[in-house]
Order: C-alpha cells, then structure tokens, then sequence
C-alpha cells in the first residue's frame, strides 16, 4: 500500500527513528491528512418537509465525520420544519398565522425580510403575504377550492394578515444547509431538498448534472419523464423549477392551476408550462421561478435576460405542441 509518492518504507523508518510514540503519532497524523487531502464522496438521505432530501459532499479537506454531518443536516432541517412549515402545528410560523404572541427568530426574520424585498421587487406578483389568497384556492394550507369572487376579494384584503413560504421554503433550506457545508470546509456538494444548490464538481471530476422534469399533466414522480438535462458551472448556484403540471384541480372541464396571481387574485391562465431558473442561490431561484410562472412568457424570458446573474430554462405551449427557450448560459440536452 502506497502511503506516499515514493517510498513508503524510508517514511515510516524516519518517523519511527527516536521516539516511538512520537513517532506513531507523527504517522497517524500524516496518514489523516493523506486522507483527508484526497477526494472521498459520500451521499447522506433522509426526511424532510414531506418528502425526502439527498446531499452529496466531498470529504476532501474536512475533519467533520460523516455521522456527524448527517446528524447536523437532520438537526438543520428539524429548525428549518418548526420555524417555517405551515403544516406543523406547533412551528413559528402556524403559531403567528394563528394570531398568537409568538417570538420571531432570526430564521424567521430572514426569510421574511427577504421575502418583502421580492415582493417589492417583482411588484407584488410574488408575495408570501398573500397566504389568505392561496388557502380559499386550496393551494394554501386549507382544502378549500373555487371560491366565489367575493371571497376572493375578502382574501386579497386580508393581503398580510397570515404568510405562507411554500414559493421559497425549500430553497432557502438548500441555502442553509450549503451555508453550514461551506462552514466545515466543502467545496464540492449537491444538495437536493425538492429544490437544488449545487457547487464544484461530481465525484467524476465534471460538472455536476441537473435533470429537468417534462412539465405534463401526470409527471408526478421527479426524474421519471425528462425534459433534457442541464449541465451546472463550477460555481454556487441555485436551481429550481416552478411549474403548473403536478398541483392543479379540474371543475366543469376547466384547469385551475396552483400559480396564483396575488394581483388579480387568479390562478394564472397563458402558455408558460414551467420555468427553470439558476441564480446565485437556490431561496433566488426558487422565488424568481415562481415569479416567471406568474408574469407568463414573454415577460419572464424578458426578465431573465435583464439580468445578468439569472440564467433560465422555460418550457410553454406554442399552440401547436411543447417548445422551449434558453438563455445563453443555460444549455439543456437530450437525455
């Protein structure tokens, strides 16, 4: 067994030359930095916000043991569940929608003053005050659905009184989760919690790779029916897609899709089926990928190309079947 480049049995003599101990520990020490000096990928999984998460990393350069990390991501998603879901009864945020006195954590305040610069931002099409608005639809945190305009309009007034993060939960996590990566020395992840972050390279060595999911009716089971696959940069990036083919009801022969408008107070009816969007963080992405299902086609394609550190993927319906559009930076190939 080779310990290093050359021979290896001149480097053991020299460590144990003298003190024995002093030597032994001389070579553990060395044998740990050989190790931790090499690329050495894992995968951890678990449950989390309805459904199950995946993270890659790479060991190189980090001390921190493998149990320790998943135990850490698992703590991680444990606050992100009592802070910010809406279906724990007990989080902060069910507790503040309910109306109680409730102590907001830094957590909380993060994502909300984020979420209010968006909202500014996109002009109110992307708002999480509008949770009133998503619970009379059914896409909120009740089962309600086609409500009557008057309580649309009872709903659109009551703008603020309860917040629903659903449109950036999820990648905000990935973000904290990468934050805390980044924090024991990885270089190199792919963090999968329904949404994506990803950075540096695969256990390949290349670019890591991102399916996209073919937004049609019935595509329930991600990964399952391709669009195409993008292949991500080196750098940290976010990738989320937002689209219209897996939450939506039918009533009198009419779709309702889950993409409210919180302006009009409507479901969203054009041809955008859905959108990708890379940004320089996946909470970006996915409030961003939202906001594109709102604003339909053209707007979006004209919003992604205004900005220079977006890069999207949209899939719409030309009339006469599925087409798609990219900008630049964004390549999507054939699986």
């Amino acid at each position: 067994m080779h310990i290093l480049n050359g021979n290896s049995a001149n480097f053991v003599q020299i460590l144990y030359h003298g003190d024995m101990k002093r030597g032994f520990f001389l070579l553990i020490t060395a044998l740990l930095c050989l190790s931790c000096s090499r690329d050495r990928y894992i995968a951890v999984s678990g449950y989390a916000q309805g459904g199950t998460y995946t993270v890659k990393l790479n060991l190189k350069g980090v001390e921190t043991s493998p149990a320790v990390i998943q135990a850490s991501i698992d703590s991680i998603l444990l606050v992100i569940d009592n802070t910010l879901s809406g279906y724990n009864r007990n989080s902060v945020l069910s507790r503040y929608n309910a109306g109680e006195d409730v102590n907001l954590t830094p957590m909380f305040r993060d994502i909300l003053a984020l979420s209010q610069s968006l909202k500014e931002e996109t002009g109110g099409a992307f708002d999480v005050g509008a949770a009133p608005l998503f619970d009379v639809w059914g896409f909120g945190f009740t089962r309600d659905s086609l409500p009557e305009p008057e309580r649309i309009a009872e709903a659109i007034a009551a703008n603020g009184s309860k917040l629903n993060f659903n449109a950036i939960a999820q990648g905000y996590s990935c973000d904290v989760v990468a934050d805390y990566l980044h924090g024991i020395g990885v270089t190199d992840m792919l963090v999968d919690i329904g949404e994506i972050f990803c950075e540096g390279r695969n256990p390949s060595g290349r670019n890591w790779t991102i399916g996209i999911d073919s937004p049609v009716d019935g595509n329930e089971t991600p990964g399952e029916t391709l669009q195409g696959v993008h292949m991500c940069s080196f750098e940290p990036q976010g990738i989320v897609t937002s689209g219209n083919y897996r939450k939506f009801y039918e009533k009198d022969g009419r779709k309702y899709a889950h993409t409210i408008d919180p302006r009009t107070g409507y479901p969203v009816e054009h041809n955008l089926l859905s959108a990708t969007i890379k940004a320089p963080t996946a909470a970006l992405a996915d409030a961003y990928a939202t906001y594109c299902m709102v604003i339909g086609l053209e707007e979006a394609r004209a919003f992604i190309l205004s900005r220079p550190d977006l890069e999207g993927f949209l899939v719409y319906d030309s009339g006469i079947g599925m087409e798609t559009w990219a900008s630049d930076g964004f390549q999507v190939t054939s699986r």
